[in-house]
C-alpha cells in the first residue's frame, strides 16, 4: 500500500466515525480494518486514534494526518480531475449536506439535473434534522439557513426567505383576537423542535422597516421535530404557525393558510451554500455552487 492509499484508509475510517462503520462502507472485515489501521500507526510510529467497535475519537497526531492527509488528496483529486476533464463533464466525488426538508424539496431535484449533466461525477447527498458542523470535513458543500459564518468560509447567497406567521380560515373562526405578536400567549401555537434554537420563542421585526423587534414566548399543545408535520397540523385548523416563506408559500397562494399579523413579520432567514476557502479553486464546488444559484432562481416566489 502506497501513503496515499493508507491516508483514503484512515480518511474513511474518521469519516465513518467507528471501525464498524469504515469496515462495512469499505466492505471489509472488523478485524482487518482493525489490523490495516494498526500497521499504518506502527508504520507512522504515532497513535492516530483511541477507538472502540463503537466509537472512533482522533488524537492529536490523527487530527493533523486527516487534515494535512485531506487536503493532499483534495489536491490530487482536483488536479487528476482537471486532467481528464473534456468540455463541461466533471469526474470525481462531491458531499453535500443539507436539512431534511428544504434538502428533499429544491436540493434534491436540482442535484438530480446537476448528475444528468455530470455523469462520472459521484454525488453523496446527506440530509439531516440538524445543520453539519462547518468544520466536518465529510463535506465539500452545506446548505445552511440564516447568517453565513465569518473568516475561512465562502458563502454565496441562494435564496432570500423568512418567517412567515399563519393558520387556516378553520382555525381562525373560532380563535381570539390577533393584532400583537403578544396576543400569541392566547393561541395555540405550533410548535417545531428543530435544530438547537430556542424553539418557543419567536421572534419578529417590524414590517415598515422601523427596525423595531418583537420576541415572544408561544406555548401549545403540539409540538413535532418534523416541520412538514406541523405544517400539516396548520392545514387542518390546530394553530397558529411560524414557517418558513420556502414551505408554506403555495398554501398561502391557495388559501389553505392566512398570513397573519400584517404590521409584523417573522426574522429574515435566507439560505446559503457553505464551502471552505480552500475549496475557492474545485472545480467540482464552482461549478455546483454556479448551477445551484442559477437554478434556484423561480423555484420559490420572491418575498413579498
Amino acid at each position: 500500500m502506497t501513503p496515499l492509499d493508507d491516508l483514503a484508509f484512515f480518511q474513511h475510517i474518521a469519516r465513518g466515525g467507528s471501525l464498524t462503520g469504515a469496515a462495512r462502507e469499505l466492505g471489509l472485515s472488523l478485524s482487518a480494518v482493525s489490523k490495516r489501521l494498526q500497521q499504518l500507526e506502527a508504520r507512522l510510529g504515532v497513535s492516530l486514534a483511541t477507538r472502540t467497535t463503537r466509537r472512533f475519537t482522533l488524537t492529536a497526531e490523527g487530527e493533523r494526518y486527516l487534515s494535512q492527509g485531506t487536503r493532499l488528496l483534495d489536491d490530487l483529486g482536483e488536479l487528476e480531475s482537471s486532467l481528464r476533464a473534456s468540455g463541461d463533464s466533471l469526474t470525481g466525488r462531491l458531499r453535500i449536506n443539507a436539512t431534511f426538508g428544504f434538502g428533499r424539496r429544491h436540493v434534491a431535484p436540482l442535484i438530480s439535473r446537476f448528475a444528468a449533466r455530470h455523469p462520472q461525477l459521484e454525488i453523496l447527498l446527506d440530509l439531516s434534522g440538524f445543520p453539519a458542523a462547518l468544520d466536518d470535513r465529510r463535506y465539500d458543500v452545506q446548505v445552511r439557513v440564516g447568517e453565513p459564518p465569518p473568516a475561512r468560509w465562502v458563502a454565496r447567497h441562494l435564496l432570500a426567505n423568512r418567517r412567515v406567521l399563519c393558520a387556516s380560515s378553520d382555525y381562525l373562526e373560532t380563535a381570539p383576537a390577533l393584532e400583537t405578536p403578544e396576543d400569541l400567549a392566547r393561541h395555540d401555537c405550533l410548535i417545531v423542535r428543530e435544530n438547537d434554537t430556542d424553539y418557543s420563542l419567536w421572534r419578529f421585526e417590524a414590517a415598515d422597516d422601523s427596525r423595531q423587534r418583537r420576541s415572544v414566548r408561544v406555548q401549545g399543545r403540539l409540538a413535532s421535530n418534523d416541520a412538514e408535520a406541523m405544517t400539516r397540523m396548520a392545514l387542518e385548523g390546530h394553530g397558529v404557525l411560524l414557517r418558513s416563506w420556502w414551505d408554506v408559500h403555495e398554501s398561502l397562494a391557495n388559501g389553505e393558510l392566512v398570513e397573519l399579523l400584517p404590521r409584523w413579520r417573522g426574522i429574515r432567514a435566507d439560505f446559503h451554500l457553505l464551502y471552505h476557502e480552500r475549496a475557492r479553486d474545485s472545480l467540482r464546488v464552482n461549478r455546483f455552487v454556479t448551477f445551484m444559484t442559477t437554478e434556484m432562481a423561480g423555484r420559490v416566489p420572491p418575498l413579498p
